[in-house]
């Protein structure tokens, strides 16, 4: 589906994400599809309701690459709607915590505790920082190279995803543990990220809720999806999964759109940082087996073009 108001942007780097390589392996858009979501660039052409930009400006967009045949952030142009316009990363994590369709969170509900498994993610990063301008509480897992970077960032404790003590750390910290984002969606990740929750039960989020990837999750917990697309109040046919058009996520998504350049002004939230691949698009290649071989962490990919 088109979204109903299109502007067109001249494409000058492309980051990366999960969703673009998933859908390339899957061959999720079939032939013909142009892959690539966070972009930034320049404002060619506006329509007419547009007021938000203005033709030259520099700007960062959003874009589900390849869900409208030939439109993508790995293309020259693209186009976008002018009040989604923000990171995928940072957008997926607002969603997860204050969507109703995934965690829920109260915003002011300062007593609230949530592990963030894979908190060296690009989506961990940001749902670190945005967990802790709320004032949550932020329990997170990574690998020791990077336990300083996600404290700077607000995380509470962080813990080694890989150590066969980590529930038991988790635990002994968040005794009554209910709320968990899985930032990673893997067999492991979800399953193992599930033991840290009470046994009175709880909720986990996660970016893929396939049932190969949760169905030995702990029996007292509930898990929801999150998907940034939901922000486009669209429906959505994802493999076997649908989802509802939403509308309260839309009006999540504008909110969230709105408050990110002020808090990244304040130095509140803190761009994931880059690594750039020379060679432009010919370096997907490499890029992507980067993700396969889950290399990727504490940095995000880009592309000039």
């Amino acid at each position: 589906m088109v979204l109903s108001t299109m502007n067109a942007w001249w494409v000058k780097t492309v980051a990366q994400n999960p969703a673009d390589v998933q859908a390339f392996d899957l061959n999720l858009f079939g032939n013909g599809a142009v892959l690539g979501c966070d972009f930034t660039g320049t404002v060619e052409r506006l329509s007419k309701d547009v007021t938000k930009v203005s033709e030259g400006d520099t700007i960062a967009g959003l874009i589900w690459g390849g869900e409208v045949k030939g439109l993508g952030a790995f293309g020259e142009y693209t186009k976008a709607h002018e009040d989604l316009n923000r990171s995928t990363g940072a957008l997926t994590a607002w969603l997860a915590f204050f969507s109703k369709d995934s965690l829920n969170i109260a915003r002011d509900k300062l007593d609230t505790t949530i592990l963030i498994w894979g908190g060296s993610l690009s989506v961990g990063q940001y749902a670190i920082q945005i967990a802790a301008i709320f004032g949550f509480q932020v329990i997170t897992t990574c690998s020791p190279r990077n336990f300083d970077v996600l404290r700077s960032l607000g995380a509470t404790h962080v813990f080694d995803y890989s150590d066969s003590d980590v529930v038991k750390s988790i635990k002994d910290v968040a005794p009554s543990l209910r709320c968990v984002f899985d930032t990673i969606g893997t067999k492991t990740s979800s399953v193992t990220a599930s033991q840290a929750i009470d046994e009175n039960g709880g909720t986990l989020t996660t970016t893929r809720p396939d049932k190969s990837f949760t169905e030995n999750v702990t029996k007292q917990t509930k898990v929801t999806p999150v998907l940034v697309w939901t922000a486009f109040n669209i429906f959505i046919q994802y493999k076997e999964a649908q989802f509802q058009a939403s509308e309260d996520d839309h009006k999540l998504g504008v909110e969230f759109n709105e408050k990110l350049p002020g808090w990244i002004e304040e130095g509140k939230i803190k761009p994931n940082k880059p690594k750039d691949l020379p060679a432009g698009l010919n370096a997907a290649v490499k890029g992507f087996q980067e993700h396969r071989d889950g290399k990727i962490s504490g940095y995000k990919l880009v592309y000039e073009l």
